[in-house]
């Protein structure tokens, strides 16, 4: 499928079309690696190797592939220094930190709604 272009008002998008722009959009960030690397980059900006330390569990992988794919929407900025090693660093842009705000808040409800959540489990898998 083809991603429809985007064109007009952003109030005239329609978020639910299959061929949506909107709906890359939500896989490029709705992803747990992703959500996790936004939330820890909200915090200022990382050096990959620090990075990947405050996003336990990601691979080197996954962690490069995720921060491209951010890159690419614009809401990652990677900036490499010309040293030896070079140095690379990673920063949320302005629609990166607002994103990070939302991601922030989801981090909140997860943390209150964890016990309901987990018993809610239980029960069902009993």
């Amino acid at each position: 499928m083809v991603t429809k272009q985007f064109k007009g008002l952003p109030e005239d998008a329609d978020l639910r079309r299959a061929d949506s722009l909107a709906r890359e959009i939500f896989s490029d960030v709705a992803t747990k690696w992703a959500l996790l690397i936004i939330d820890a980059l909200g915090e200022g900006t990382l050096r990959f190797s620090a990075l990947r330390d405050e996003v336990e569990g990601i691979s080197h992988k996954m962690l490069t592939q995720n921060l491209r794919v951010l890159e690419r929407d614009g809401l990652v900025v990677r900036t490499v220094h010309p040293t030896v090693p070079p140095k690379v660093e990673y920063t949320l842009t302005e629609p990166g930190l607002a994103l990070r705000e939302t991601v922030h808040r989801m981090c909140d409800w997860t943390r209150q709604h964890l016990a309901h959540i987990e018993a809610s489990r239980h029960r069902f898998d009993a």
